[in-house]
């Protein structure tokens, strides 16, 4: 997962998201690079050297300069990577926004307590705890005091 948000990260920018759409369709060197995107060589070397990091790019040396190709095999790794989240199930556990302040453990394993009162009845809570008045948690949650999802006040 880490390699994956490196290489999202250095896609998440709209100018080395054109430089690899350029360098998809020919093997172009810094100043031809420069040059189509109307920005300095200086610019397009550090754009470069992000997308070489992520593994995304490669510079072979031709005479004096050196044209950069995308790595078409980590291109398609990503869409692999992004196709088995998109494909995931979703959960027919309805999980709360709070759930990971909720969590505990017993017996060594991970037990979720839910926080149900967002879930089940959105409309009556105004977002966050602390912003409903006692009587909108206690209709949608039960019993208001020590809530396991409300946060604590020191």
């Amino acid at each position: 997962m880490e390699e994956t948000t490196k290489i999202l990260k250095s896609l998440a920018d709209e100018t080395r998201f054109k430089m690899l759409d350029m360098l998809l369709k020919y093997d172009l060197c810094v100043g031809a690079l420069a040059n189509h995107l109307g920005i300095s060589k200086a610019a397009v070397s550090q754009h470069l050297q992000i997308l070489r990091k992520a593994g995304l790019v490669k510079g072979e040396k031709r005479g004096y300069w050196t044209h950069y190709s995308v790595e078409k095999k980590v291109l398609h790794q990503i869409a692999s990577d992004l196709m088995k989240i998109a494909d995931q199930p979703p959960s027919s556990e309805n999980i709360c926004i709070k759930v990971m302040a909720c969590n505990g453990t017993e017996d060594g394993k991970e037990v979720i307590k839910m926080c149900k009162g967002q879930c089940e009845h959105p409309k009556k809570l105004k977002g966050k705890p602390e912003e409903c008045t006692p009587e909108q948690i206690k209709e949608c949650h039960g019993d208001v005091k020590d809530h396991p999802c409300e946060e604590k006040k020191e």
